[in-house]
């Protein structure tokens, strides 16, 4: 298994991410836009994953060449976001926005899918893995706060276009690795959709990730009001993403004492109170410390058991799909959907309103979990 070289991959995409994501609502902010349009620009960077990671799934499917894309994605990716640095206005920077998403999220689910099939059978051992990508994150998150204390918004630009570099750099060095074939032939695709504990986990995913919609987009926009400085910002997203690499660490001892329903119930009731500290007591740091290590659980721990659910669910010619559904729906379709609610509702019911409606759907999640992800064995029952 070439440990390394998966591990590096993630380690300079979560970087790439910890760039972007905690820190465009600043560049955007910083480029005149109000929070409605902050809101609708964060929600069309995630709305590319509703569609990109299908596309790009049916399109590994044909060919069988999962690493080919990721290189060709990256690639693309890295060269379409260099026309942020020259584009102005609304219209113009959302359709560059659109097109480098499309391809950059096309490299992650099928990567997934590849990291997963060179474990093989050893889908515990995946968080030790998917930690590096954490640490990239962190490493990026809280350089580039204390970066930005003497910089302006704009340096954002050229640190994530070289991290789109380093990311098609690494897909170079990571070899191709098929999923392996199942003696039996998988169930298919259709009916494995229509199982109600499979529709029920997507659902709790896509309203996972719709909770943190208002975190993404607003969250270092919400401590800059309340006064803290960017190095502080940057070590609170860290600080959440270091209780996420602890976990990982451990996931694969947790999910041998418990299962993955017990794993996601727990995720989604720590959500519920996560968004609800964050909303009710943004002056207070040790309940905003303890909010972020919460981030342990609400991508931690639903992360890498819902790995453990799609790789177990999700057979053979399926993998590809189910990673990509899984991305398209949550990621992408949750994840668009609550950063343009919350740009609505920061703007006219404000923060604690907008959290609010996070720790609300956070709670749906579980009861969606709780009524129907009963059954670990869902295939087998097919």
């Amino acid at each position: 298994m070439p440990y390394w070289r998966l591990s590096g991959f993630y380690l300079v995409y979560f970087a790439a991410l910890g760039a972007l994501i905690p820190y465009w609502g600043l560049y955007l902010k910083s480029q005149g836009f109000d929070p409605i349009e902050i809101g609708q620009l964060m929600a069309l960077l995630m709305a590319t994953k509703i569609i990109a990671p299908n596309v790009w799934a049916w399109i590994a499917d044909l060919t069988g060449r999962r690493m080919a894309i990721v290189r060709l994605a990256s690639l693309l990716a890295f060269f379409i976001f260099m026309g942020l640095f020259w584009v102005e206005g609304f219209w113009p920077l959302a359709l560059t926005m659109i097109c480098f998403s499309f391809f950059w999220h096309a490299s992650l689910p099928q990567f997934e899918a590849v990291t997963l099939s060179h474990l093989a059978g050893r889908t515990r051992y995946y968080s030790r893995i998917r930690l590096w990508g954490s640490i990239g994150f962190i490493l990026s998150v809280a350089g580039l706060g204390v970066v930005l204390d003497s910089h302006d918004a704009t340096i954002i630009l050229p640190v994530v276009l070289l991290l789109y570099f380093l990311i098609w750099l690494m897909s170079l060095v990571v070899p191709e690795k098929k999923a392996a074939a199942h003696i039996d032939e998988p169930v298919p695709l259709g009916q494995l959709l229509r199982h109600p504990a499979i529709v029920a986990f997507l659902a709790a995913a896509f309203f996972m990730q719709m909770g943190h919609g208002a975190y993404y987009a607003f969250y270092s926009i919400y401590l800059g009001e309340h006064g803290y400085s960017s190095t502080v910002i940057g070590q609170l997203w860290a600080l959440g993403v270091v209780a996420e690499v602890l976990v990982f660490l451990v996931m694969h001892q947790l999910l041998k004492h418990f299962n993955v329903r017990q794993v996601l119930l727990a995720s989604l009731l720590l959500a519920t109170l996560r968004w609800a500290l964050i909303g009710n007591f943004p002056d207070n740091l040790w309940l905003l410390l303890f909010a972020q290590v919460l981030h342990a659980a609400t991508f931690g721990t639903f992360h890498a058991a819902a790995m453990h659910f799609i790789h177990h669910h999700f057979r053979g010619r399926h993998q590809g799909r189910g990673q990509a559904l899984y991305s398209s729906l949550s990621f992408g379709a949750g994840g668009a959907i609550g950063s343009l609610y919350s740009g609505y509702l920061w703007s006219g019911a404000g923060a604690t309103i907008t959290y609010g409606v996070s720790a609300m759907v956070s709670f749906l999640a579980f009861g969606l979990v709780w009524k129907w992800v009963d059954n670990p064995n869902i295939c087998e029952e097919m």
